[in-house]
């Protein structure tokens, strides 16, 4: 019989390193001991995160919220760019900030991380993104996963995703259904473009002008890397301030589809939100990706969030702590449009009008 140590298969053979997995989860735990509630219960290292629902007693009705998501080819700027330690306040925002938009508080995280091969430091400093952004949000890292998949992906490549949890009291749930004529549309700044669009903006600055992530770009002050990986703006804090200091009838994450798509989504059927374009100033960057590709802006605006990463539909008489409340914590808001009756035969939920202000 020939014997295993010499000639079986293994699965290190197979190119999946059980040992690195374990020196990146000693590497992290440090990270995620940040990112904890009180109501976490145990540590890193289970099979599942455990979390004390009995805290939720404090409510009459609570309503439980998920959502899941990722950060799409954004994670190749990070890859290229040989920065791994802000692409998890990506993960973060595109989870918890769905998650608040329906007034939901986040509660905790779990996140799933795929390579080709396990790199330990590289896989600590995804998690330790991801820790801070859930200190941002005020949520806990309850737990994730890392997976090796040799042969399906490069040594180099990796992906990740994000799922969470958040609750929120059945009579305080935000949406369309509470959206009236006369309401007011708050936008909150975006820190650039996020984490959507990525691949109109690879294709457009490397593919057509064939730029490099090292190029010096005078109208961003960095390099375009820089600017590509400019972590996503976590709303969620801000937000619950919102509804605990005013009324607030909706908010819409904008993401993937842009502002008219994603405010669309909580209008009331009848009803239509009138934007004006004249009351903001796009970031330097969606310019540059327009005019380095030639995209009209009709495009642009069906892609990218356009300097706008929320927006709040308050009553009037709420504007004006809505806007404190956001200047006291650092945020830039400014009112950005109304809500108007729809007329008979109009389909368009949202309209934007005006020019960009210069």
């Amino acid at each position: 019989m020939t014997p295993r140590s010499e000639f079986g298969s293994t699965y290190a053979a197979a190119g999946v390193d059980i040992e690195a997995g374990d020196r990146a989860v000693e590497l992290m735990k440090e990270w995620v001991k940040k990112a904890s509630r009180p109501e976490v219960v145990g540590g890193l290292g289970g099979f599942a995160g455990l979390f004390d629902a009995s805290a939720l007693a404090r409510y009459e009705r609570p309503l439980l919220a998920s959502a899941t998501d990722g950060v799409g080819t954004k994670v190749d700027i990070a890859r290229r760019m040989g920065v791994y330690d802000t692409i998890g306040h990506d993960l973060v925002g595109m989870v918890v900030d769905d998650l608040v938009v329906c007034g939901a508080e986040p509660l905790f995280m779990t996140d799933y991380i795929c390579v080709g091969k396990v790199y330990p430091e590289r896989v600590a400093a995804i998690v330790k993104g991801i820790a801070e952004g859930c200190s941002l949000a005020g949520c806990a890292l309850v737990g994730g996963e890392t997976a090796e998949h040799p042969g399906l992906l490069a040594a180099d490549d990796f992906d990740v995703a994000g799922a969470g949890t958040g609750v929120v009291e059945a009579d305080r749930v935000l949406g369309a259904d509470r959206i009236r004529t006369g309401d007011v549309v708050i936008a909150m700044k975006s820190s650039g473009l996020h984490s959507n669009g990525y691949s109109l903006v690879r294709h457009v600055l490397f593919d057509k002008a064939g730029w490099t992530l090292d190029r010096e770009v005078p109208e961003l002050g960095r390099t375009l890397g820089e600017e590509l990986l400019e972590p996503t703006r976590i709303y969620a804090l801000d937000c619950l301030a919102l509804t605990r200091t005013t009324e607030v009838h909706a908010f819409s994450h904008i993401t993937g589809g842009g502002l008219a798509s994603n405010l669309a989504r909580v209008i009331p059927d009848g009803l239509r939100a009138v934007v004006d374009r004249s009351t903001w100033t796009p970031g330097p960057v969606f310019g540059l990706v327009g005019e380095a590709g030639s995209v009209e802006r009709l495009e642009l605006e069906k892609t990218l969030n356009m300097g706008v990463g929320m927006m709040a539909v308050v009553p009037a008489e709420s504007v004006d702590v809505a806007l404190a409340t956001c200047a006291d914590r650092g945020m830039d808001a400014w009112v950005s449009g109304e809500i108007l009756d729809r007329a008979a035969g109009e389909t368009e939920a949202v309209t934007l009008t005006g020019d960009y202000a210069s």
